[in-house]
């Protein structure tokens, strides 16, 4: 309860008094707040809530009634009758305001020092369902909902353990949010733990919108194009982080988690890597990678190759891309922005609309926006394989914000290939490589185990080992207990 009205004691007052200064000047005249005036044996007792928080028949039933009926007015008789824990006292106005705010309701009986406040929030949250973002062939499916509490219950489910840590935060000065740090205090690196504990302590903010909001006011650099944590929809890929020893983020109203430090290889594993054989996980992490690798090369490829460097071209292919070009009126550099242009615009046309018409747009518009613009001159039928191509490449990325870092990327590696050829490609991979290695992720290195060289992770970056091999934790995550069990002997 972060919102300041009064810091004096307010107490004692008339009721009239504090209905009045919660109703004009707290409240600003919300037709919201509901109050009822109580009267036993010549006591008045003053019952005020906002009604669109609480479960008014509850409020009823076990407050309203139990204060009529009490055959004496004090605060101890009705904290007994009342079958409700987590009753408070507050002396001041602004905090009577921040309670109702949170689905308390107040009772106050004239001439006391203080109030107290009662919980009886209505909770309209959504259902637990299947993730949509992250979704998976094996292992579990459900995805996070929009309470706290839930999200709580789910970890503690998965980690029953008596070091799983929660610390709790309030930030926003105007529109309070709860948010919880999260990690197991035997296995977490310390450093980690207080670093992200001073981010949360010194940030100051109006409100926290979601989950990703809060990564970009406590991330590293927030001018990168690469995201600094890694935001999950998955409690079970959430738990597995936390055995890790990496520490982990839940904010209230947000169906999503974030976790910290991670690597940049880390945004292109799942947890489906764990639950599939070693060998097939292992060759599906290498084939994201090389769809990475593809989707930012292919078109600058394609751009320096006609642009500057025709003699790299096999004379067979030549032939055919100078009968493909024949019609088309732009330059490669220009005829590669047009028509990447074009497909960005279809994939977020097709995010936007409706799950039915989207599937339908996304299908049927690129075909038919593919065969139009080669039909009509605007381009070549081998850019549109090799745009298509990356395009696929770029979706092998589980995570959505690497995803759309990559196909961001391509855009000025394809302009560099347009003024400088080969050397403008290798200019753009050497500077991407450079600030990969300056970034950081809660003050740990961003492209290990590439940069520091950390070969005993690779097991836990590019590959997966078997788990009988696979029994230490990663040493780049600095963990408390790098064994994860001990290696039997065979």
């Amino acid at each position: 309860m972060k919102r300041r009205f009064r810091q004096s004691s307010y107490f004692p007052c008339k009721i009239e008094t504090l209905q009045q200064d919660l109703f004009t000047d707290f409240f600003n005249s919300s037709p919201d707040l509901a109050s009822k005036t109580v009267n036993v044996e010549g006591k008045k007792a003053l019952i005020i809530y906002m009604d669109y928080l609480v479960r008014e028949e509850e409020v009823y039933n076990h407050i309203t009634s139990k204060v009529q009926g009490a055959k004496q007015l004090d605060y101890q008789t009705i904290e007994s009758e009342v079958p409700v824990t987590d009753i408070m006292e507050l002396k001041t106005l602004d905090e009577i305001g921040g309670a109702l705010l949170e689905g308390y309701v107040c009772v106050y009986i004239e001439k006391e020092k203080h109030c107290i406040v009662i919980p009886v929030p209505r909770i309209d949250q959504r259902k637990p369902a299947k993730a949509e973002t992250e979704s998976l062939i094996f292992g579990p499916q459900i995805s996070f909902s929009d309470s706290i509490d839930v999200n709580m219950n789910f970890i503690h489910k998965r980690l029953d353990t008596k070091t799983l840590t929660a610390e709790k935060f309030i930030i926003g000065d105007k529109i309070p949010s709860e948010v919880r740090l999260i990690y197991l205090s035997d296995i977490a690196n310390d450093e980690a733990v207080q670093e992200m504990r001073s981010r949360l302590n010194s940030l100051q903010v109006d409100d926290v919108l979601d989950s990703s909001a809060l990564t970009q006011y406590v991330e590293d650099n927030s001018y990168s194009i690469f995201p600094q944590f890694l935001v999950t929809e998955l409690p079970d890929r959430f738990c597995y982080s936390l055995k890790e020893g990496r520490v982990g983020l839940l904010v209230d109203k947000s169906p999503s988690a974030v976790i910290a430090p991670v690597s940049f290889l880390s945004f292109f594993q799942t947890t489906e890597d764990i639950y599939t054989r070693w060998n097939m996980g292992s060759f599906i992490r290498l084939m994201r990678l090389v769809g990475m690798f593809l989707s930012i090369t292919l078109t600058p490829l394609y751009v320096a190759a006609l642009t500057y460097h025709y003699e790299i071209i096999p004379d067979a292919l030549l032939v055919s891309l100078g009968h493909s070009r024949s019609r088309v009126p732009f330059p490669p550099l220009l005829e590669a922005l047009i028509l990447e242009f074009l497909i960005e615009l279809i994939r977020e046309a097709g995010a936007r609309l409706p799950t039915k018409v989207g599937q339908t747009m996304g299908i049927v518009g690129g075909i038919v926006v593919g065969q139009a613009v080669v039909q009509a001159g605007f381009t070549s039928n081998i850019l549109i394989i090799i745009v298509a191509l990356s395009a696929l490449a770029s979706f092998t990325a589980p995570s959505y914000l690497m995803g759309s870092a990559i196909r961001i990327l391509r855009f000025p590696l394809i302009i560099l290939a347009g003024f400088w050829g080969f050397l403008g490609i290798m200019f753009s991979f050497a500077f991407i490589t450079i600030h990969l290695i300056r970034q950081r992720s809660l003050n740990f290195p961003y492209f290990v185990p590439i940069y520091p060289f950390q070969p005993r992770d690779l097991d836990n970056s590019f590959i997966r080992l078997p788990f009988l091999w696979s029994y230490k934790r990663a040493y780049s995550n600095r963990p408390k207990k790098i064994r994860r069990f001990k290696k039997p002997n065979r």
